[in-house]
């Protein structure tokens, strides 16, 4: 199988990381506008770059897959491109919804597989605490901050220079286009919203830095949730609490706790026997579900399971965050 990775940057890298774990035998090839990004992911990695698609299709000949890494605005002509050709097309998370319907379409036609990443959904933590809300007979109330500074995402790189600069696909955007899928799946859809939003900091943006957001849930289940891209330190700090439940989780994996009423004491809830993570990276950021969404790709293309989130899921979440930006976007 021939798996092309399209935008060879952090994320792009670490794909072709993945994919190489996933299967060795795999060829997998990258294309970059970049030739110094072609070049340190051949050396990384040992891989055949180009700098064009074109090149790398005639070249390669058949390829069977792509994986879009490239910044948001540029994912919708590239996922029609590699869908024309008839790949099937994995992307990180789009930010905007610019040819869905176009694209989806296009890949029930083709009969290719259209996939949208969305990390989280594939974390331990969430598919637990997904579990255990669901066992609970009261209502659920939660607090959850996840914030970071924004010149720390790419340190080796100006902050004006990368896409979370943008106001259209800016960081806090991406911040809620990370967490709500999840927060969604774990607590319900969103019924109701209050926010406010605005500016703390002074980085050079065009839009808000931080926003305050209260959330009500089908069945009542309430959330207060503080987005920002000013927090000096990475954090993701969540607080679930009801009559029948209690639940700690600061981000990390070994960071996950529930409260033994009983006993009357914190107990640490061990998910992993293992884990995989880059000490470049914050300690809320780990490997291995980026490598499960890999699989279930892969899995989703042999017919043995479906897509953990879809185009049409992420349409809605979309939607949500424009109400967000819309009533709480005060600069």
């Amino acid at each position: 199988m021939t798996v092309l990775v399209i935008g060879l940057g952090s994320m792009g890298r670490r794909r072709i990381r993945l994919l190489q774990k996933y299967d060795s035998g795999m060829n997998v090839i990258g294309v970059d506008k970049q030739e110094e990004r072609c070049e340190k992911a051949q050396s990384e990695y040992g891989i055949r770059t180009f700098t064009d698609i074109e090149e790398a299709y005639t070249r390669e000949g058949k390829i069977d897959c792509a994986f879009i890494s490239t910044s948001p605005l540029s994912h919708a002509a590239l996922i029609h491109l590699c869908l024309e050709k008839g790949m099937h097309v994995f992307t990180e998370l789009n930010l905007v919804d610019i040819m869905y319907d176009e694209n989806m379409r296009l890949a029930e036609e083709k009969e290719r597989v259209l996939f949208l990443s969305s990390t989280f959904l594939y974390r331990k933590e969430m598919i637990y605490m997904h579990e255990e809300v669901r066992k609970c007979k009261s209502k659920i109330n939660y607090i959850y901050h996840a914030g970071q500074y924004l010149p720390d995402w790419h340190p080796w790189e100006n902050y004006k220079n990368f896409f979370v600069g943008d106001k259209e696909t800016n960081g806090c955007r991406e911040f809620m286009a990370i967490e709500f899928p999840w927060l969604t799946d774990v607590f319900g859809r969103v019924e109701s919203m209050k926010v406010v939003g605005g500016n703390i900091s002074s980085l050079e943006v065009d839009y808000p830095d931080n926003y305050i957001i209260l959330l009500e849930h089908e069945g009542g289940s309430k959330g207060a949730i503080a987005i920002d891209i000013v927090s000096r330190k990475a954090s993701r700090n969540l607080e679930v609490f009801g009559e029948d439940i209690y639940l700690t989780w600061n981000g990390t994996p070994d960071g996950l706790y529930r409260y033994d009423y009983e006993q009357k004491k914190d107990v640490p809830v061990r998910l992993y026997d293992t884990v995989d993570q880059r000490s470049d990276y914050s300690a809320t950021i780990i490997e291995d579900a980026y490598y499960s969404e890999i699989c279930n790709f892969f899995q989703v293309i042999r017919k043995e399971d479906k897509p953990k989130y879809s185009f049409a899921q992420d349409r809605e979440i979309l939607k949500l965050i424009d109400k967000v930006e819309t009533d709480g976007g005060k600069l």
